[in-house]
């Protein structure tokens, strides 16, 4: 049984930074890419960032660049959204995704196989 466990979620200030885990069983992420997406009441599902399976292509959304990294550790079988410089419109239940793709990623959510259960991200004074 396949199973996306994200954490890391939380209530921090403008500026301040989180990083989200996506813990992954029943599949091996190597074989996966993996995409991180939000979402916030009354509006559609949004791709954030993602990266292929072989880890060397990645994606980020234009309002993120520079600000989060994606990134994969093969041996925890996690994968990881570090999130710097958050601002109020960063606000959403972020959730992991998984595609069975190695070469490339896709910013897509209906690509996706596989998804967690989300996790909170509120970025208020």
């Amino acid at each position: 049984q396949v199973q996306l466990v994200e954490s890391g979620g939380g209530l921090v200030q403008p500026g301040e930074s989180l990083r989200l885990s996506c813990a992954a069983s029943g599949i091996t992420l190597g074989d996966y890419a993996i995409g991180w997406f939000r979402q916030v009441p009354g509006r559609e599902r949004e791709g954030v960032s993602c990266i292929s399976g072989t880890g060397t292509s990645t994606w980020y959304r234009a309002s993120v660049k520079g600000r989060f990294t994606i990134s994969r550790d093969s041996t925890k079988n996690t994968a990881f959204l570090e999130m710097n410089s958050l601002s109020p419109e960063d606000t959403a239940i972020y959730y992991c995704a998984a595609d069975f793709e190695r070469s490339f990623c896709s910013p897509v959510p209906q690509e996706y196989d596989y998804w967690g259960q989300g996790t909170q991200v509120t970025v208020s004074s």
